[in-house]
C-alpha cells in the first residue's frame, strides 16, 4: 500500500499530481471535520507535505499524528515547522534549498531597482495619463551606493554576485565572518547599517532573527537608506519600519514579506515610498516546479530507503524507524 500523507495547503497542480501518484493523499484544507479525521485516518498518516498555507506545524499537531515520520517543507524557510519538536518526536523535517536561490536573488535585485528608480510609481504615472502634463520626477539611484546584506548564505551570495555586476560596494553581517569572502564583514547589524545606504535582509525567520532589524538599525541606515526584505516579515520590527518611512528617517523600502501574511498593514499600503510585493520571491512556474519535485523526492527518498535529500540541521541525525 502507498504511504498515507497529508498535503497541508493548495500547491501547484503538477506537485499535487506527483504526490497523488506516489502516495495516498489527504488534503487537509478540504476536510470539514478535522477532529474526526485526526482520530481516524490521521492515525495512519506517515508524511506531511507542508507549505505556509498549512499554518504552523507544532508539537501539538504532530501529537495528533502518532505514525508521522516526515514533514517535507515546500520552501527553503521552515519557520512554520517546529523542527525541534519534530526532532524530539523522531520526525524528520526537510526543505527545498538550492533550487530557488537564483530566482529569489533575481527578485531581490528587481525589487531593489523598482524601489530606488520608483518603477511602480512611474508605471502608474503613465497609466493615469499624467505624462503629457509634465515629466515624471527624478528618482534616487543605485549609483555610488554601498549595499549591506544581512545573511550571506546561498541566496545572499547569489544577490552579492549580481550586485558585483552593478559596480556597487557590498558588505555583510551574519553570525560570523566567512572565510574566502572578499566583502567587508561587520560584526554588528547596526555597524553594517551605518556603513551602508541599502540593507537587504535574507536571513531565516528564527527566534534569533525576530525583529533584528529594529528602530536602531533603521536609524543607522539613515535618511538616504533603503531597506529591502526578501527574508521573512518577522525579521523586521514592522511598526518601527512604518514609523521610519512616515518620518522620512529612511528613504524607501521594498518588501516581499510581512509579519502577518497575507495581511499587509494599511499604513504600509498608504505610503508612496514603499514597493509592496505579495511574497513572490520564488514564484515562477519553473522554480516552483523544481521546489515541488525536491519536496516529492524528499518524501519518496524517505519512504524508499530512509534517505531524504535535504533534511534540515535539527533532524539530520534521524534515521528511518
Amino acid at each position: 500500500m502507498q504511504p498515507e500523507i497529508i498535503i497541508g495547503g493548495p500547491m501547484p497542480d503538477t506537485v499535487t499530481a506527483a504526490l497523488e501518484a506516489a502516495f495516498t493523499v489527504h488534503k487537509l484544507w478540504q476536510i470539514e471535520d478535522q477532529d474526526r479525521f485526526f482520530a481516524d485516518a490521521g492515525q495512519r498518516v506517515r508524511g506531511f507535505a507542508a507549505n505556509t498555507l498549512a499554518g504552523r506545524i507544532d508539537g501539538a499537531l504532530m501529537d495528533k499524528l502518532p505514525a508521522l515520520e516526515i514533514i517535507a517543507g515546500f520552501g527553503v524557510g521552515y519557520d512554520s515547522i517546529d523542527a525541534v519538536a519534530a526532532a524530539e518526536r523522531g520526525v524528520i523535517v526537510t526543505n527545498t534549498p538550492g533550487v530557488l536561490d537564483d530566482e529569489v536573488a533575481d527578485l531581490a535585485l528587481g525589487l531593489l531597482l523598482a524601489t530606488l528608480r520608483q518603477l511602480p510609481q512611474a508605471d502608474r504615472f503613465v497609466r493615469e495619463g499624467k505624462w503629457p502634463h509634465g515629466a515624471f520626477p527624478l528618482s534616487p539611484t543605485l549609483r555610488g551606493r554601498t549595499v549591506g546584506i544581512l545573511g550571506l548564505g546561498a541566496i545572499g551570495k547569489a544577490i552579492a554576485h549580481r550586485l558585483d555586476a552593478f559596480g556597487v560596494t557590498v558588505a555583510y553581517h551574519g553570525r560570523s565572518r566567512q572565510h574566502g569572502v572578499a566583502y567587508t564583514y561587520h560584526d554588528t547589524l547596526v555597524g553594517l547599517a551605518a556603513a551602508c545606504d541599502v540593507l537587504i535582509a535574507i536571513v531565516p525567520g528564527t527566534a534569533q532573527t525576530r525583529r533584528i532589524v529594529d528602530a536602531d538599525v533603521l536609524a543607522a541606515l539613515g535618511p538616504e537608506g533603503v531597506f529591502i526584505n526578501v527574508a521573512r516579515g518577522s525579521v523586521v520590527d514592522e511598526a518601527a519600519l512604518i514609523a521610519a518611512l512616515q518620518a522620512g528617517s529612511i528613504l524607501a523600502a521594498g518588501l516581499d514579506v510581512y509579519e502577518d501574511e497575507p495581511c499587509v498593514p494599511d499604513a504600509l499600503i498608504a505610503l508612496s515610498n514603499v514597493v509592496l510585493l505579495p511574497h513572490i520571491g520564488s514564484a515562477s512556474v519553473k522554480t516552483r516546479a523544481a521546489m515541488g519535485q525536491l519536496m516529492v523526492d524528499n518524501l519518496t527518498g524517505w519512504f524508499t530507503d530512509g534517505k531524504p535529500l535535504t533534511a534540515v540541521p535539527e533532524t539530520r541525525h534521524l534515521r528511518a524507524r
